[in-house]
């Protein structure tokens, strides 16, 4: 059954981003952005509500999900400058099978992130 999910790691301090907020979008043809929910990582990392899309909501097309990394880390107490040097993270990517696991982690720290169609 298809789903998304995500799943984020800070790299700087080795823990899942807990308390990071992640933005996820529908984009359509004319470059215009649906919202389609707003949600705080648990402890884990990872969506309290389980898959950001499930069987019910997975469809083909084009998918941004904006992670607020400088407001995260500034929580965590760590001084960065002004501005940040990575402050939101967008990730834009596609949708092909509305019946396929699409996994989206992400790597991060203040200075660099990394990512993958993860399993």
């Amino acid at each position: 059954m298809g789903h998304l999910s995500t799943h984020v790691l800070d790299t700087m301090n080795g823990c899942p981003a807990a308390g990071m907020r992640v933005t996820l979008e529908a984009l359509d043809h004319d470059g215009s952005a649906r919202t389609i929910k707003t949600l705080t990582l648990n402890s884990d990392g990872r969506n309290d509500g389980g898959p950001l899309l499930n069987v019910d909501t997975m469809a083909v097309g084009r998918y941004r999900l904006t992670f607020s990394v400088a407001a995260y880390f500034r929580e965590k107490g760590v001084n960065l400058p002004e501005p940040a040097f990575l402050d939101v993270v967008p990730l834009e990517f596609g949708i092909a099978d509305a019946a396929g696991h699409y996994h989206v982690p992400l790597l991060v720290s203040p200075w660099s992130y990394s990512t993958y169609r993860g399993s």
